[in-house]
């Protein structure tokens, strides 16, 4: 049982760590399609960066995921070591993954809402008309377009093996 919930952790770890990779390599792109939209529309083409919004992989975008692949590689030592409370551990770990990524995948369904919002609350008239769901299709035409199929990928094996890492300490 170790083993398999160790590798599940690993896989896990590595998904977080996945899609932050990829910001990081195609994220100034991504700015530079956003902006250039921006500029379509009429909008000084600072206001993404006037408003801490970035398509890169820096701050939490780039620390969240790392520390949470860290406790995942943690947890996967733990088995490892076949420490008598990791079955405790592991339910925990992998309960909050679940909890976690499902706010991620709640976090990017509803980007063009929340990016609204926050143009609104600045009380800015010129963000104030932009096209959110354009400005974010343009950031996303900046990725490659197997990044959509990564993020799903990714999402597909948080999901599966959290769920299955419950099981198998329930359950194996």
């Amino acid at each position: 049982m170790n083993v398999i919930v160790t590798a599940l952790a690993a896989a896990i770890a590595a998904a977080f760590v996945s899609i932050p990779l990829v910001r990081h390599r195609y994220g100034a792109a991504a700015m530079a399609s956003a902006q250039n939209e921006l500029a379509r529309q009429g909008v000084r083409t600072t206001a993404l960066r006037e408003n801490g919004m970035r398509f890169d992989a820096s701050g939490h975008e780039w620390a969240a995921p790392a520390a949470i692949a860290t406790v995942l590689f943690t947890v996967a030592g733990v088995n490892l070591a076949d420490v008598e409370w990791a079955p405790a551990l592991n339910l925990v770990v992998f309960a909050l993954v679940l909890a976690g990524n499902g706010v991620i995948v709640y976090s990017n369904a509803t980007a063009a809402k929340s990016v609204r919002a926050a143009f609104l609350r600045k009380n800015d008239p010129e963000l104030m008309r932009v096209d959110v769901p354009v400005l974010l299709k343009a950031a996303e035409a900046g990725f490659p377009e197997w990044t959509w199929t990564l993020q799903t990928i990714r999402n597909v094996v948080v999901f599966g093996a959290a769920t299955l890492g419950i099981l198998v300490v329930l359950f194996g």
